[in-house]
């Protein structure tokens, strides 16, 4: 038989991802080429360049680590041999790319540029949605009561299906509440879609344009110096610090219990999670937990405003000043003081230095000695707003998620009693964990705090937008089209989780008998974190933060809720926290509990 002619094979299209040397034997490097992400490792045979997404959530493998010969995922610790980019343990692995080091650079061929969403033919478009009748100029806005627009949405949602529409003054918006469309939309970032434009300007607004609201080469740059600073290698030197600043919380939770006091136990929370922010982030001990200056007063303000902005029909604020604006505007101000005072002390450490010493010790020292891709140095304005952004970020989400586990638990005293058979057997006489790997090796906790990151996630809804003309399941999205997508009610639907309402910490557990519906892949319903590329850097960070918590609360003290279970209320401002959630302690009975020392 004739053989069919072969033309000449295609010239590789080289293209540079990073500096050659930017790849170390201990960490990858990466880079966006041609649309596509790529990660370039130092394996035994060589250097390696692989697709920079991992195939279980579409997490940046850059950012992930090195251990022996293999590249570990930093979401959820998926592994991948350096030398081939198979899995290690399973099925899933890595495309290889043709690379090389030319003048200096690591050039890569990645060919033809990939599809971020599957093709799909076009069946109907915005005007085919089903959604809530709007009034004239407000559209929907009436409708939204700021602290319950994650209610008002899930209604809506149980009412019009997965996709429907509504309307803020003359913009429609689009809400989606599908598991499988929310992923897609995750996964096609930052490509297909970025962060809601109002809600951008909204955090720009107040002094927090960060890596949080940035987008395209500047949102990578940003979320390189973020993902350093969060490292699972930092976080290990870290945890004496963090321990250190635990140990205040103990004290201060003893004397509440020693005096009979009602606890208010987000305030104690929330001063926990600015101190070891601004330790880990800034280099500096800002000990609100003893100080009764504290900066949390001011930062309260900021995510409700952002909130309200968000959902506004128009910004009457850049044009007229509430009172509420006013106060708004006071915080801020005192909010930049500190925030300027952090980044002046740490400037003025570094330029103490001798040049070839100036080592970033946290991530505000690595932005102030960064330089952007002309050679230039980050502006104030983007080192204050990631500080802000950091400060946020780090004090809200992780005390909101353990003020639900306290609520959820103090209904429960079976899935006490079983967390702290799990903690004395862990801790023995220790009052804390005594360190990272003791921290992390808590599975009933984890899985406790993962049933409660399901039906109370702290972001039960998030705002993108179109960067181009999408096809969505059928649905003809314009560019710049806004979207909301809800995050927890794919969680509360019976075809991904068994008895979705029951609180059952067992479904989470790997040998666990009530196991989600077959089908459902539980990562990808339930997403407290976020998925894909923009994956919330400071997750590992987080959930540190919220075993070493649950474990010093629940090990040493009985916790009895002050009040009614109905009066505790579900409140949005920007993040979901407990409204009216208040407890008292006292001190744990126990042969394994044991007073804390001091903190030094």
């Amino acid at each position: 038989m004739r053989q069919p002619v072969q033309g000449p094979a295609a010239a590789p299209a080289w293209r540079r991802v990073c500096g050659a040397d930017q790849v170390r034997e201990e960490r990858p490097c990466g880079g966006a080429v041609n649309g596509r992400d790529v990660v370039v490792v130092q394996s035994p045979e060589g250097l390696r360049a692989y697709d920079g997404r991992c195939p279980h959530e579409g997490t940046l493998l850059s950012e992930g680590e090195i251990e022996g010969n293999e590249l570990i995922c930093r979401a959820h610790g998926w592994r991948f041999n350096r030398a081939t980019g198979a899995r290690v343990g399973g099925a899933g692995g890595l495309q290889g790319l043709p690379c090389r080091v030319h003048d200096g650079s690591v050039e890569v061929d990645v060919g033809a540029p990939p599809a971020a969403l599957p093709v799909q033919a076009p069946t109907r478009t915005l005007a085919d949605l089903p959604g809530p009748t709007r009034w004239p100029l407000l559209g929907n806005a009436g409708a939204l009561n700021n602290e319950h627009a994650h209610l008002v949405f899930e209604a809506w949602a149980r009412r019009y299906g997965p996709l429907y529409r509504f309307h803020l003054g003359p913009r429609p918006v689009v809400v989606v509440s599908d598991a499988r469309l929310n992923e897609t939309i995750l996964r096609a970032r930052p490509g297909s879609f970025r962060r809601l434009s109002v809600a951008a300007r909204a955090i720009e607004e107040v002094g927090a344009a960060g890596v949080f609201s940035a987008e395209g080469e500047s949102w990578r740059r940003q979320r390189r110096l973020a993902m350093e600073a969060l490292g699972n290698h930092h976080l290990r030197s870290f945890y004496p610090t963090l321990k250190r600043v635990t140990g205040r919380l103990l004290q201060r939770w003893e004397r509440a219990a020693e005096a009979g006091e009602e606890r208010a136990i987000e305030d104690d929370l929330m001063r926990f999670t600015v101190d070891v922010t601004t330790s880990l982030a800034f280099g500096t001990d800002m000990n609100t937990l003893e100080n009764d200056e504290v900066i949390q007063r001011h930062l309260a303000l900021v995510f409700p405003a952002v909130s309200k902005r968000i959902f506004a029909p128009f910004p009457y604020w850049r044009y007229v000043r509430l009172p509420a604006d006013r106060r708004l505007d006071r915080a801020l101000v005192e909010i930049k003081r500190t925030l300027d005072g952090l980044i002046a002390k740490a400037r003025s450490h570094l330029e103490q230095l001798p040049e070839e010493d100036r080592r970033p010790a946290n991530m505000l020292e690595a932005m102030l000695l960064a330089r952007e891709e002309d050679g230039s140095r980050y502006s104030d304005d983007v080192i204050s707003g990631n500080v802000m952004t950091m400060l946020l970020a780090g004090e809200d989400t992780t005390a909101h998620s353990v003020g639900w586990l306290v609520h959820e638990l103090c209904e429960r005293p079976d899935i006490q009693a079983r967390l702290r058979e799990e903690l004395d057997r862990s801790l023995g006489r220790e009052a804390t964990p005594l360190d990272v790997e003791t921290a992390n090796h808590l599975p009933y906790l984890d899985a406790v705090n993962q049933e409660v990151m399901r039906l109370r996630p702290v972001a039960p809804l998030q705002g993108f937008e179109t960067n181009e003309e999408v096809v969505l399941d059928g649905l003809v999205l314009p560019a710049n089209t806004q979207l909301m997508v809800l995050s927890r009610l794919p969680c509360l639907q019976e075809a991904n989780f068994a008895q979705p309402e029951t609180f059952q910490p067992e479904r989470w557990l790997r040998d666990a008998s009530a196991r989600p519906a077959q089908g459902a892949h539980v990562a990808s319903v339930a997403v407290p974190f976020g998925s894909g590329p923009r994956l919330c850097p400071g997750r590992s960070l987080a959930l540190l933060e919220i075993r070493v918590l649950v474990a010093t609360l629940f090990k040493n003290f009985e916790i009895e809720r002050v009040g009614e279970p109905g009066a505790v209320t579900e409140a949005f401002a920007f993040t979901l926290f407990p409204r009216n959630l208040r407890v008292r302690l006292s001190r744990r009975n126990s042969t394994n509990s044991v007073p804390s020392r001091p903190a030094a």
